[in-house]
């Protein structure tokens, strides 16, 4: 019993210096054009992912194999908005990139 509270304890800690770490890199940017960002909300979840990357492959332990999974399952992730990247960059009428025929207008901000 005690064993199990300690591991929860520990997945927790290791849960928030993960989310606390990684908050301002998660944060609203700008895209970035001139670097090819016209997708600032897959680009910032990017960035998440590799922060959350480089904390798995730090941690101490094992957790039972769960570590090495969550790692391997963030790098898929990572993956996959690497290829929805891919994909709009080559359907650029389809996912609004400015300049783009077709490309919805932005909706007025309110306040």
């Amino acid at each position: 019993m005690r064993k199990s509270r300690s591991m929860v304890a520990a997945l927790l800690a290791l849960g928030l210096v993960l989310g606390g770490s990684s908050h301002a890199f998660t944060q609203d940017k700008p895209a970035r054009p001139d670097r090819g960002e016209h997708h600032p909300q897959i680009h910032g979840a990017m960035r998440a992912l590799n922060v959350a990357a480089r904390h798995l492959e730090r941690a101490e332990h094992d957790f039972g194999g769960h570590r090495a999974k969550a790692l391997e399952l963030v790098k898929q992730a990572e993956g996959e908005l690497k290829q929805a990247i891919e994909y709009a960059k080559a359907h650029p009428a389809m996912h609004g990139q400015p300049g783009a025929a077709g490309a919805p207008t932005p909706a007025p901000k309110t306040q």
